[in-house]
């Protein structure tokens, strides 16, 4: 491969096919501590991420109502100064 004006890379036509990439498909460049590149479509990285966080809530609790009652309580104290 080589670095074209403007710092194109061209994909050859059987990577993109066996891959699943076509005109259009988002993708993340990545740099590695090694000096590689890592090139991944972003549906990939969206999905290898999915759910990353979800031990963090509290299924019994919305999001919203934890939003409100912090607002309420940060009201309350300025009340009360």
């Amino acid at each position: 491969m080589v670095v074209g004006d403007r710092g194109r890379v061209v994909l050859p036509s059987a990577v993109r096919a066996s891959l699943g990439i076509e005109t259009g498909t988002r993708m993340m460049l990545t740099s590695e501590g090694d000096g590689s590149l890592r090139l991944r479509p972003f549906g990939a990285v969206a999905e290898e991420s999915r759910g990353m966080l979800a031990d963090l809530a509290d299924p019994e609790t919305s999001m919203v109502d934890e939003l409100i009652a912090d607002r309420r309580a940060e009201q309350a104290r300025e009340d009360v100064e």
